[in-house]
């Protein structure tokens, strides 16, 4: 595990300000009516993902949420794919069937995205048993929110992946609000990380918006996976900028709550002004940096744009009919 080169540093900085260019020119887009359906932007929360992907294997799985842009970036998602999907265009992941919500790409893992709170944690269990049943040494991250863990099958999911040791890494991304529920109010004991106990496995609460700390237990998480000895739940503890979605105005904060979290716990901020001090990189690499991630997210709005609508005959081939 070790300290983290500085190449790998600069490349988690760069997925960082990737998922957040992204995500906000996808709010952008949203609100001019290009993209349909719901969106859930991933800004301030981008450490998670990065941290948790650059910890594990192109031949790794991941299950992701309705808030899930960042992990599919994260993994190396094609950015021409994820805005054709969101613009709903015949070019995108999912042949502009899905939307937002629903990016999926099984060669690099990314096992789906899902619209349904909590759908990926029973995803996770048939996942760990594929992992397992290979013995190609792979594992299985599984993301999910605190209202998830809420339901039921959290509970019966952690039950099965801990009985039968499967190679699954279970990441609460906590940022203390499902929809308007404060996790203050909904988790008992305030805890979620400390349920693992219930089903002696390891449990890790993390700092989410600290990319390092979040790489290091997901680390640690996955060696202990790959040695046979099965699940982890980790805890991140981090905190989304928008409301639910980009016309919630989520009024439900305190103000000084969202105002402090944004002030002091902001992920690209904070990580760029660290390498920055640890002389890693100057301020003028960042911002080349972002210029280059600028210009592929333009290209990748251009090929959005550009691209044909899904042919009404065509739109349900390879979709299963029950008839």
């Amino acid at each position: 595990m070790g300290k983290i080169p500085k190449e790998m540093q600069i490349e988690m900085l760069k997925k960082i300000l990737e998922i957040r260019r992204f995500e906000e020119r996808a709010v952008q887009y949203y609100q001019r009516s290009k993209i349909w359906g719901y969106l859930h932007p991933y800004i301030g929360e981008e450490a998670v993902a990065v941290g948790a992907c650059m910890a594990i294997n192109k031949e790794d799985y991941i299950i992701s949420t309705h808030r899930g842009h960042g992990h599919a970036i994260a993994k190396g998602a094609d950015l021409n794919k994820m805005m054709a999907e969101l613009f709903g265009k015949s070019t995108g992941y999912c042949k502009g069937r899905g939307g937002s919500m629903h990016i999926a790409d099984t060669e690099l893992g990314m096992l789906g995205a899902n619209g349904i709170v909590g759908g990926g944690l029973p995803i996770s269990v048939g996942a760990g048993f594929s992992c397992k049943m290979e013995k190609k040494g792979r594992v299985t991250i599984c993301f999910f929110g605190d209202g998830a863990a809420n339901n039921g099958v959290f509970h019966e999911a952690l039950n099965m992946s801990a009985i039968f040791k499967l190679p699954v890494i279970y990441i609460c991304e906590n940022n203390l609000y499902a929809i308007s529920m404060c996790s203050r109010e909904s988790v008992a004991g305030n805890d979620i990380a400390g349920r693992s106990k219930s089903y002696g496995i390891p449990g890790y609460k993390v700092d989410g918006s600290d990319v390092i700390a979040m790489h290091e237990a997901v680390e640690k998480a996955v060696d202990y996976a790959r040695k046979g000895n099965g699940p982890s739940l980790i805890e991140a503890q981090t905190y989304r900028f928008f409301g639910h979605h980009p016309n919630d105005p989520a009024a439900y904060r305190p103000k000084e709550e969202a105002e402090n979290e944004k002030a002091n716990r902001d992920c690209l901020k904070n990580f760029k002004q660290k390498l920055v001090n640890d002389k890693i990189i100057t301020e003028e690499q960042f911002n080349e940096m972002d210029k280059e991630i600028e210009k592929r997210i333009d290209a990748a709005v251009e090929f959005a744009e550009n691209s044909p609508e899904p042919e009404l005959e065509k739109f349900l081939e390879r979709v299963a009919l029950n008839q």
